[in-house]
């Protein structure tokens, strides 16, 4: 994608007047809810018509989505499931059911014909007469995923990121434009693009209340994720799809499954402006032993833009060690400290006194998500923030390029990468030996 010649400010009025004078594209005539505009709107008069779902990753994160898409609307309804094992299938209809509670007999509705089990999961779902699927797989088969919904005339929820390496990205890209081109929906799971203290916030930022950006600092420090032993009956691919956040190829290294949030939210003060290149530091000072895989622990990348300006992002899994999930953001004539966790929206001036800072109500984030995607279906207006989604998945790539190879990478670099680090031809008969672990210097860029 080609990086704007632009100052944050002009970046941001320019992409307001865009979306204001953006015309509406072409409408797919698959489903109801691939209709034309006037007839979408027509049919969704007070949530009256069906909007079928089927989930794709039956893990923690799919079954958190499937309830919030559940609640989003009246209409909504889950039909099928499926996941590659059958445990996470029947745990993540059992947790719905149970939050669902009286609810729950009308808006579940998947039978034994209607959960698919399998790496082919995937394809059973789409083709079972869903309008819209959740994507909340492993993100090394998301873009393989997304093509098959887009290509089938489908509405997306995916969960970030949504590739592991440049090629899935490049897919990535392709399914977004696709789906734009369908009138297809297509809301990715940043979820703090949803948060009203998050909003409120970078709304004051972007519109120059602490004056031009002169540097940005965001942070992921938490400890370190789950990690499963391995069973007597597991496979290598068992093993590892079981440890997934410690592999590479099924993650994408924490950098880019969890710190994406961050990532993003730098990206955000910047007003989404693409930077020139990257450099960044990390390895592995506290992991040892298969279960970890071949993941990193640690990060610090620092972006640079045109103007010179450079967005930090340090990241960290390591136990025992202090948390924080926060940005703190410098401008000429103030700052910002921007804190999820606890949560802290504040504004202040060189002399440190209180600009601003929020005091209204936070919904669930996640809920609110949901909310302005179905939303978006009845109005006939659906979302579609796949570009946007895919480039901060790509600062979250070039930064894990760096920091495996060290060297500088460029953001058309990062985009022209020809690695794929998905593994070919997978099942679960087969030895699937661990990818070697990546060492700065010696580890070449391709």
């Amino acid at each position: 994608m080609p990086r704007p010649n632009l100052s944050r400010r002009d970046f941001v009025k320019a992409s307001a007047a865009a979306a204001i004078t953006a015309p509406i594209l072409g409408a797919c005539s698959r489903s109801p809810l691939a209709a034309p505009v006037a007839v979408q709107a027509a049919a969704y008069t007070a949530g009256s018509d069906q909007i079928r779902i089927g989930l794709i990753g039956a893990g923690g994160r799919g079954t958190g989505a499937t309830i919030e898409a559940l609640r989003a609307d009246p209409g909504t309804v889950l039909v099928s499931v499926g996941d590659i094992f059958q445990d996470r299938a029947d745990s993540a209809l059992a947790h719905i059911r149970e939050e669902l509670k009286e609810s729950a007999a009308a808006k579940v509705r998947v039978t034994p014909d209607s959960t698919f089990i399998g790496l082919d999961a995937y394809q059973k779902v789409i083709a079972s007469g869903v309008d819209l699927v959740i994507l909340t797989g492993y993100p090394g088969f998301r873009p393989e995923h997304l093509r098959a919904a887009v290509d089938a005339g489908k509405h997306v929820f995916a969960e970030k990121p949504l590739a592991v390496d440049s090629p899935g990205l490049r897919s990535v890209y392709e399914s977004a434009a696709k789906a734009k081109q369908k009138n297809l929906a297509l809301m990715v799971g940043l979820c703090w693009r949803h948060n009203a203290g998050m909003k409120a916030s970078f709304d004051k930022i972007n519109s120059g209340a602490i004056g031009e950006i002169v540097s940005v600092h965001t942070t992921y420090h938490t400890g370190t994720l789950s990690r499963r032993p391995r069973q007597p009956n597991w496979s290598d691919l068992e093993f590892q799809l079981r440890n997934w956040w410690h592999f590479n190829w099924l993650s994408g290294d924490h950098i880019v499954e969890q710190a994406i949030h961050s990532i993003d939210r730098g990206s955000w003060a910047m007003g989404d402006e693409l930077p020139v290149k990257c450099e960044c530091l990390g390895g592995r000072a506290a992991r040892s032993g298969p279960e970890h895989g071949n993941a990193f622990d640690h990060f610090f990348a620092t972006f640079e833009y045109a103007s010179g300006v450079r967005a930090f992002h340090s990241c960290r899994q390591i136990d025992a060690c202090p948390h924080d999930n926060s940005d703190y953001i410098q401008g000429t004539t103030g700052s910002a400290v921007v804190e999820g966790w606890r949560p802290i929206y504040r504004l202040k001036d060189r002399a440190g006194n209180v600009l601003w800072k929020h005091a209204g109500a936070i919904p669930d984030m996640y809920q609110s998500e949901h909310n302005a995607l179905f939303a978006s279906l009845r109005a006939g207006t659906p979302i579609n923030d796949g570009q946007r989604a895919g480039n901060s998945t790509m600062l979250s790539l070039m930064a894990r390029q760096a920091a495996y190879t060290g060297q500088t990478i460029t953001w058309s670099k990062a985009m022209a990468s020809t690695e794929s680090i998905m593994p070919q031809n997978l099942d679960f008969a087969s030895d699937l030996p661990f990818a070697p672990i990546p060492i700065p210097g010696k580890t070449k860029f391709i």
